[in-house]
């Protein structure tokens, strides 16, 4: 029974010795298939001094995998660098290894993330003297807010694992093979800080968005890369921005269409608008015109007709007119006075005077 003991104990000793202690950074996931390939993108520029580049990596969740989009974060504390999670084979399936904050980057399987992460250590960029400088050879950074940086080629030559392939997983079939050196073994002993609160809500915004998985996108997210960390997923926004402006139409516009109705109600009432027919009084280019209004006695039976329409100049006269109007047409009377100038063209009684030779002519005869 002592020698049962004492053999596991050995193996499990030995297996201490062979896991990374990286390994221990995080809750373990096993997974019987290999991650898909990592996602090729472009890298947003860095939005702040002081900001780390966590590359996006493909994560697995109750749907499957999901791919966690690379970041700009904050660094917990000046001096720590971020170890980014890998996938590993080990006894025929694969594991994944959550990343971590410490003064120095540890084991991640020599998978090639980019951007400063080239399978060995950390290329883009480095602590001086509680001030990040970044390696412009290869990060990008908003270079109007960030001024320290520097380019240094040589340590992206030495450090730069080959992965033309974008294998995501260390090990097994396809893996990338690469074995830890003493400068990662070290820094997985080191004292690590676990993703930040803000990382771990920019991993659940990945997981909740349905078009992170892969199972949806068949390897092209609709989000691979973001200059800031994500707190909320696409889906989940949507109907919250939906909701305040469905709020909006349902207080403001009902108050128009309420009025509307006694805007349109007026011109069923026209008794109402006897107040516009004073205007004409006002006017008296409309009164000083009484014979046009007696050579059209046509309007005079169309009132009905034409007081809907105030706004045309013409309707008014109708209205203004019927009380002068009456009196007025007498008028035509002076008019057939002139009926006497033709008895006034005597002038033909000279003629008379013509027919007096008629006379002499008779007598004569």
């Amino acid at each position: 029974m002592k020698l049962f003991r004492a053999t596991r104990l050995f193996l499990l000793a030995f297996l201490l010795s062979v896991i990374p202690a990286s390994s221990f950074a995080g809750v373990f996931i096993s997974v019987g298939f290999a991650p898909p390939p990592l996602v090729v993108y472009e890298q947003p520029l860095c939005p702040e001094d002081g900001y780390m580049w966590t590359p996006g990596y493909w994560a697995y969740g109750d749907d499957g995998y999901y791919w966690v989009p690379g970041a700009w974060v904050p660094a917990p504390q000046p001096g720590y660098l971020w170890t980014p999670p890998y996938w590993g084979f080990e006894g025929g399936h694969y594991r994944f290894f959550e990343g971590y904050w410490g003064e120095h980057v540890g084991y991640y399987g020599g998978v090639n993330y980019g951007f400063g992460f080239m399978g060995v250590g950390f290329a883009g960029g480095e602590w001086r003297g509680g001030r990040f400088a970044y390696n412009t050879a290869v990060v990008r950074v908003n270079t109007t807010v960030i001024h320290n940086t520097y380019v240094n080629t040589t340590i992206v030559h030495n450090t730069t694992i080959i992965n033309n392939n974008h294998v995501a997983y260390a090990g097994g079939p396809g893996g990338i093979n690469h074995q830890p050196t003493a400068e990662e073994r070290q820094a997985s002993s080191e004292r690590h800080v676990a993703p930040t609160p803000v990382q771990a809500q920019h991993i659940q915004a990945a997981a909740k968005d349905p078009q992170q998985r892969f199972s949806a996108n068949h390897g092209k997210p609709a989000t691979v890369a973001a200059a800031r960390p994500i707190t909320n997923p696409v889906h989940t926004a949507q109907p919250n921005a939906a909701a305040r402006t469905d709020n909006h139409p349902t207080t403001s516009r009902p108050a128009t269409p309420t009025n509307r109705p006694e805007t349109t109600a007026r011109p069923n009432t026209p008794a109402n608008r006897p107040a516009t027919t004073p205007r004409p009084a006002n006017r008296p280019e409309t009164t000083s015109r009484p014979a046009t209004p007696q050579e059209r006695p046509t309007p005079q039976s169309r009132p009905a007709t034409q007081q809907p329409r105030p706004e045309s100049r013409p309707a008014p006269q109708p209205h203004a007119a019927p009380a002068p109007r009456p009196e007025s047409r007498p008028a035509p009377q002076p008019h057939a006075a002139p009926a006497p100038r033709p008895e006034s063209r005597p002038a033909p009684a000279p003629h008379p005077s013509n027919e007096k030779p008629e006379h002499p002519h008779g007598r004569g005869r």
